[in-house]
């Protein structure tokens, strides 16, 4: 920074110059911060040819138009010539107005009121070389761009003044192209039809507009016309920002607690900041302040909390700021994502890639906490914070009582540590123990069937590694049996290649006997799931109708549920429904299998049965109305035959 701020006065010392100069950085990389605090005080300092000079500085940001450029100029220099007003600055170590007081400064010179009867010295006006002019925020303007910088060679061509430009070239060019876009493509499109190209088919309509947009309003090339006749030189502002962190960090010297751990993790904040790809302060600032609230509140209500949680919290924070608010991802991210387990069991799936989600957190985490080790590494609380910036008080406390249940990982189940995390960062001591640990597990049936599917793909893997004494066969039989044992207590898996995707080892072909044996009790889960849920849903026929109702249709309209249920209990239920409820259920059922033909196949042998169950029941029976609609539902039932047939 040192080489660029001599490099400033050099133009500042220089006898004559035509020309202004370029300093340019990102968003938020602290350009004005570096002017302030580095560049403004080093030209104030100069003394040449017995000559101070005099700096004014003035922001762009949201200038309308050029006259305001110069009553802020004319607020700067007047403030100068004011002795009440510069002595009362000194008096207060003031070095600028504030934009608020240059409103009210403004205002008072409109309604000619002064603050003391002195002359204005005109000498102050017509002194141009003593004087260095500062816009910042360019790109920031709301006027154009090319008006402005036509505005400001007033200043350097004909007056000479010393003139330094701050601005982010990489958003002009944006804001060039992007301007009166509507407008643009509104004339361009006229263009082209008066012209008779517009519809002719060499080329893609949107990219002979674009051309045409190019050709007509090229203000990229009046930009660079103008400014390599305004600009003689541009500095890249890439700054050191070790220094720029210490000093952002000087805001929290009233928090003790809080400024002590930031300073003594200075290297997680800035190695954090490097590896977010960008240089935006700005980002950088808000994040640690969403760090503040969230140390506060940990220190308040979680006192005890382990030095590397808090660390791992700081990356997180930083790391998912500059995520969201650099614009790098859409916020939805890590909607899905709800628990440090969730979002490990993504980093250890397997080879194949579920989606773009487990990609890019994958990129996230081997970014951001590379080379940093922590067992938790995700915090839910954080992550809606940042987002929707409320603090969820729920989450939090979520999150921390998980933190305290497995933080210590010696206190974690050994199943757990193994599907969470790499084993290879299991320690040598540690293995055996959880090893036969999650044998006893699986022996006695405790855990998910696919966790035993899962866990039994980690021990051939050992085996074939020889990392355990077990061999192959061995581990199959022990599998298998605990797969029987856990069958009778777990639930049907509906996301099965989901689940084996998350497995972080290679599998071996000795898997296939085991995933055939799952498959098998996995689809008895499944039957024996529909024939509960069945059992539940039409026990409410003929008295919870409207039960019946609103479950059936929420739960059933497109899966196969009837060819697990008894059709002598429909027929039973429905033959005991009134003659309104009969004719609804009847429609419902056709128009469901018209609908989802495909996937209800399968209950094809229920209909057929139920027609013949309904059939023997009316035959000999007396004509009543009631005959008549269980008559009218069996010869009906023969269309949704008919339709899973054609199926």
């Amino acid at each position: 920074m040192e080489e660029l701020v001599e490099s400033i006065l050099d133009y500042v010392r220089a006898d004559y110059t035509d020309y202004a100069i370029m300093i340019n950085g990102e968003w938020g990389s602290g350009k004005t911060h570096f002017w302030n605090n580095k560049v403004r005080n080093k030209i104030e300092s100069l003394r040449l040819n017995g000559k101070k000079y005099t700096t004014i500085y003035m922001s762009l940001y949201g200038i309308s138009n050029l006259e305001e450029i110069s009553k802020k100029i004319f607020i700067e220099t007047t403030q100068l010539m004011d002795k009440n007003m510069k002595k009362y600055m000194e008096s207060h170590e003031k070095t600028a107005i504030p934009e608020y007081a240059k409103t009210g400064l403004d205002m008072a010179h409109f309604f000619g009121v002064t603050q003391n009867s002195d002359k204005i010295d005109y000498t102050n006006f017509f002194s141009t070389d003593d004087k260095v002019l500062c816009f910042d925020d360019l790109e920031r303007a709301n006027v154009d761009v090319i008006d402005i910088l036509g505005y400001i060679n007033n200043f350097v061509e004909h007056d000479h003044i010393k003139t330094i430009i701050i601005c982010n070239e990489k958003e002009l060019a944006t804001k060039l192209k992007s301007s009166n876009l509507e407008m643009k493509t509104f004339i361009a499109t006229y263009l082209l039809d008066k012209e008779g190209n517009l519809l002719k088919a060499d080329k893609p309509m949107v990219e002979k507009i674009s051309e045409k947009i190019e050709y007509v309003f090229d203000k990229a090339n009046d930009y660079e016309r103008i400014k390599e006749k305004l600009i003689g030189e541009t500095f890249e502002y890439a700054p050191k920002f070790n220094y720029i962190i210490n000093g952002i960090l000087m805001r929290y010297e009233n928090n003790e607690d809080l400024i002590r751990f930031l300073r003594e993790n200075t290297n997680l904040i800035t190695n954090t900041f490097i590896k977010s790809g960008t240089r935006n302060l700005r980002i950088l600032k808000h994040a640690l302040n969403d760090f503040k609230k969230v140390y506060e509140n940990v220190n308040k209500f979680y006192p005890n909390t382990n030095l590397r949680v808090l660390q791992t919290m700081l990356i997180f924070t930083i790391a998912v700021s500059f995520e969201i608010k650099a614009g790098k991802i859409t916020k939805d991210k890590f909607i899905n994502i709800n628990t440090n387990e969730e979002y490990k069991s993504i980093l250890v799936s397997s080879r194949v890639l579920m989606d773009n989600r487990q990609f890019y957190i994958k990129e996230f985490d081997n970014n951001y906490y590379f080379n940093f080790k922590s067992d938790y590494r995700f915090f839910k609380f954080i992550e809606i914070y940042v987002r929707t910036r409320i603090f969820d008080m729920k989450s939090f406390k979520n999150d921390m009582e998980m933190i305290i249940k497995t933080i210590d990982t010696e206190k974690l189940p050994g199943y757990k540590r193994l599907l969470t995390e790499e084993y290879w960062k299991i320690s040598d001591d540690q293995f055996p123990n959880i090893i036969e640990e999650v044998i006893k597990n699986v022996k006695k049936g405790e855990l998910k069937l696919i966790e035993i599917v899962k866990l039994f793909g980690y021990y051939s893997y050992f085996s074939r590694r020889g990392l355990i004494e077990y061999n192959i066969e061995e581990i199959k039989e022990i599998f298998i049996k605990g797969m029987d044992k856990a069958a009778k207590n777990s639930e049907f898996c509906d996301n099965i290649d989901e689940e084996l995707s998350r497995i972080g080892i290679d599998i071996g072909d000795e898997m296939e006997e085991v995933l055939q044996y799952f498959h098998e009790l996995n689809n008895k889960l499944e039957e024996k799931m529909h024939r509960e849920k069945a059992e539940e849903i039409f026990k409410n026929i003929p008295m919870k109708m409207e039960i019946f109702y609103d479950k059936f249709t929420t739960e059933c309209m497109d899966t196969a549920i009837l060819n697990h249920y008894d059709p002598y209990q429909m027929f039973q239920r429905v033959t005991c429904a009134s003659n309104e409820d009969i004719v609804m259920i009847k429609e419902m059922l056709i128009n469901r299998a018209k609908k989802q033909k495909e996937k209800l196949k399968p209950e094809l042998e229920f209909f057929i049965r139920l027609k013949e169950v309904l059939d023997d029941y009316c035959k000999g029976k007396e004509i009543s109305i009631k005959i008549v609609m269980i008559k009218e539902f069996a010869n009906d039932l023969a269309e949704i035959i008919n339709v899973y047939k054609e199926a």
